[in-house]
């Protein structure tokens, strides 16, 4: 029997610590640090997601055969290396292959060489040039933090004022740190957005079902952008076609492209895409599952995932299997996410919410859970429809209370729109 570590503390974390307890092959998971919904699927080990030298000797003391890291930041820092070094088995990217998340820079010029079809984009480390250019740039526009922010860096501004003053912010102000001290500028793309994940070791690709996530604070898809406010899977109003061509014109060329790179691809990735007019392109690249797409997914997902990580490291062949019914879930964030987060408020009712609530930050205070970041929970349901699976959601999110929460009311309403028929009924 094997043992597995998850590395985080989030709701991926959580989705992915339980979905690999239900492994027959798997008898114990740690997850580290963790959180208090992991508790009940896994042992939380106090040890940092950046405590590399702890975590390799945690892995060797406890004779534990996979590591799965769920956050970009240790992934970005080289954490599969350090692992793989010591001689230990650990899914994910290597350092240099995580530059596809941890620069947009290097991620843009590889997509540019490489043909992927992207938005049209200029980079900058200077100011004065970066204010230049945007002044010649048709609204909207799209600014991008270079570095990590936590799903966080991107601003969207509708005039030149906004642009020039989120441009400033960024290169001046010290808005997202230094992950905004060099900047990519995008062209706007309109049309339908999507998330393709994939399971990838050099060129071996798996694709997933994809996802659709809610990126905007508010209803409407108003507000700013957060790390995700819901999601739900499958988005079955985008054509097989349209997916297909986001596999082979995205996702295979890039995986081809880091190889002759000379730093293969292994682990999760992940493909923000958009049904364009003119074709799909690529909105962003991650090295790693999509939070709140991890958390859907994983209850869609009918097989091993542990025997799915051991399957692609021997590049053996894989078929993934789907659940027909929709999944969706609903995040429930501190209020005035993204910009503050509220900690310490007292949070109760989960034992009455029907399906299944995902940890993203949480912790115990006196016996209490209460809240511990900006986004909180992660409230899933399934159901044999869409609107079904919504409406079970809901009524979950309802029997949670906490003062300092707050939800979107729509997640999913883009695809139950496009699921009606002529009669008003759920299709």
């Amino acid at each position: 029997m094997a043992k597995v570590l998850v590395i985080g503390s989030g709701g991926r974390e959580h989705a992915l610590a339980w979905k690999f307890a239900q492994s027959p092959q798997v008898d114990q998971v740690y997850a580290a640090p963790g959180n208090p919904g992991m508790a009940q699927v896994a042992q939380c080990v106090d040890l940092a997601a950046d405590d590399v030298d702890g975590l390799i000797r945690f892995v060797r003391q406890q004779h534990i055969d996979l590591t799965f890291v769920g956050p970009e930041v240790p992934l970005c820092a080289g954490i599969q290396d350090a692992f793989a070094a010591a001689g230990l088995t650990l899914f994910g990217p290597s350092k240099a292959a995580a530059r596809l998340e941890g620069s947009k820079m290097f991620a843009k010029d590889m997509m540019s060489r490489t043909g992927i079809p992207t938005a049209a984009y200029a980079s900058f480390s200077d100011y004065r040039q970066a204010s230049a250019y945007l002044r010649r740039q048709p609204m909207p526009v799209v600014l991008k933090a270079d570095g990590l922010a936590a799903g966080k860096g991107v601003i969207i501004a509708q005039t030149q004022q906004q642009a020039q003053q989120a441009l400033k912010e960024m290169m001046c102000d010290g808005l997202f740190d230094q992950a905004g001290a060099s900047v990519v500028i995008e062209e706007y793309l309109e049309g339908e957005e999507f998330s393709l994940l994939s399971f990838v070791h050099g060129e071996t690709v798996i694709p997933m079902e994809i996802a659709q996530d809610h990126k905007r604070a508010y209803d409407h898809d108003e507000g700013l952008n957060t790390g995700g406010m819901g999601a739900y899977t499958p988005v079955s109003h985008l054509s097989q076609s349209v997916v297909q061509e986001a596999v082979e014109r995205i996702v295979r060329p890039m995986a081809s492209a880091m190889v002759k790179e000379g730093c293969p691809f292994t682990g999760v990735l992940y493909a923000g895409c958009m049904a364009t007019a003119q074709g799909v392109k690529t909105i962003e690249f991650n090295v790693r599952f999509g939070d709140p797409e991890c958390e859907v997914l994983m209850v869609s997902l009918q097989d091993d995932l542990y025997q799915i990580c051991q399957d692609v490291l021997a590049h053996r062949e894989v078929t993934l299997h789907w659940s027909k019914d929709p999944v969706l879930g609903v995040v429930m964030a501190s209020k005035g996410y993204p910009e503050s987060s509220t900690k310490g408020a007292v949070i109760t009712g989960l034992d009455e919410a029907e399906g299944i609530v995902f940890h993203m930050g949480t912790s115990v205070r006196d016996g209490q859970l209460v809240t511990n970041g900006g986004r909180v929970l992660m409230v899933t349901a399934q159901a044999p429809t869409l609107l079904q699976a919504q409406q079970k959601a809901y009524a979950a999110v309802n029997k949670i209370h906490c003062d300092s929460l707050f939800w979107r009311t729509d997640i999913g309403q883009r695809g139950i729109a496009d699921r009606v028929d002529k009669n008003g009924k759920q299709e």
